[in-house]
């Protein structure tokens, strides 16, 4: 079996005519499927900075301050 994924925009003319086609495809659900995944609610931009910092934080690159005396870390 093979597995595609396409992304589709719902809102265009022919999104919404490839989704229409789709779901008037009638075949035996299991030769084949139409999964949505539903969008994120979160700016993509924003979610490429969160995992970049964690990914920075895995390798190292970071520097700890020590809350208690924040003021004293900072240099």
């Amino acid at each position: 079996m093979t597995t595609i994924t396409l992304n589709i925009n719902e809102k265009s003319k022919k999104g919404k005519a490839l989704l229409a086609f789709l779901k008037a495809f009638d075949v035996d659900k299991n030769e084949v499927a139409l999964v949505k995944e539903p969008e994120s609610p979160y700016n993509k931009e924003f979610v490429a900075k969160i995992e970049k910092a964690k990914k920075d934080i895995e390798e190292g690159k970071t520097i700890a301050i020590d809350t208690d005396s924040i003021w004293e870390s900072i240099k």
